[in-house]
């Protein structure tokens, strides 16, 4: 991997940018980018020092624009793109009933419509280096549908699809496509994500999910098995033991899957009387405190320290 280039989107905080880490640590040069300039300039900060430059471009990937200002963007500063990896990405958290159409729209642009549009627009880089590679983190959401994420599972299955039909498509043009479904991970997302319905309930349940020990997984480990399953072209990389659990149950007992997410819908919280919408985790948070929910939370806490996930 050393001496290619490489641009990952939604490469602030979180996962991103600790995929944006592994890479540099191998040798690639890194372009940054996210919404915020004063996360991305913070994460550059982080990550100063490692084995290549990292420089950063802050835009929305929802942008129509994005696509070619960072395609422009990694030609200027490292002479061309060689790794492309797609992870920006929105949580909703809610029952359907507190969702509403513009919910699934914003995950649709952002998790399909946009890496959509960046594919297209760094296929012939990618193609004039000759070994180019394309990283689309999807999610075991994008297999296997949970409840009170319809927003979010629905774009992310769009987005699988998409990974899948490309890897088939692009081959013969010596770019390799690599689907990742993650299961839950201890990147402190529960801080960023978006509630709706009786936000402190929702985000109680999940933020709890995302932090356990065993049914969560490690972020720094995800990030280095990422890397490497670009590294190795391989097709498809899901994370975590339970996910791949989940997805070999959903392969071959689809309808007994189904019945085990109705019984979990049922054990969620009901979206109430006056449903609010949209309300950010920190803030969801301050109606959830508790002793045991901080205790249950704490590596995920952590995590959301480390990983740039706090505001400035």
């Amino acid at each position: 991997m050393a001496g290619r280039a490489a641009l990952v989107t939604g490469s602030s905080r979180g996962l991103g940018l600790l995929i944006a880490r592994e890479l540099a640590r191998r040798g690639c040069s890194v372009l940054l980018c996210a919404r915020d300039e004063e996360e991305l300039a913070s994460a550059a900060e982080m990550l100063r020092g490692e084995a290549a430059p990292v420089t950063y471009l802050a835009c929305d990937v929802t942008d129509k624009h994005a696509p070619q200002r960072l395609v422009a963007a990694a030609h200027e500063a490292f002479g061309g793109l060689d790794i492309l990896v797609n992870n920006a990405g929105v949580i909703q958290v809610g029952p359907l009933s507190a969702m509403t159409e513009a919910d699934f729209r914003d995950a649709m642009e952002t998790m399909y419509f946009a890496p959509l549009r960046l594919v297209l627009a760094a296929v012939p880089a990618l193609r004039e280096r000759g070994d180019g590679r394309i990283v689309n983190i999807s999610s075991i959401g994008g297999r296997v549908a949970a409840p009170h994420l319809l927003p979010y599972v629905g774009a992310k299955f769009a987005a699988a699809g998409l990974s899948e039909g490309l890897r088939a498509e692009l081959a013969a043009e010596g770019i390799s496509v690599t689907t990742v479904l993650p299961g839950l991970m201890r990147t402190g997302s529960h801080t960023a994500a978006r509630f709706s319905g009786r936000p402190s309930k929702e985000y109680a349940w999940f933020a709890v999910a995302a932090g356990l020990p065993g049914l969560s997984m490690d972020a720094e480990r995800a990030a280095r098995a990422v890397v490497r399953a670009a590294a190795q072209r391989r097709p498809e990389l899901v994370l975590t033991p339970v996910a791949k659990a989940a997805v070999r149950l959903h392969g071959v007992a689809p309808a007994t899957t189904t019945r085990v997410l109705t019984l979990g819908a049922r054990l969620l919280p009901a979206a109430g009387e006056a449903p609010r919408r949209n309300v950010p985790g920190r803030v969801a948070a301050r109606g959830a405190h508790s002793t045991a929910l901080h205790r249950l939370t704490r590596l995920n806490d952590r995590a959301a320290r480390r990983f740039n996930q706090q505001p400035s």
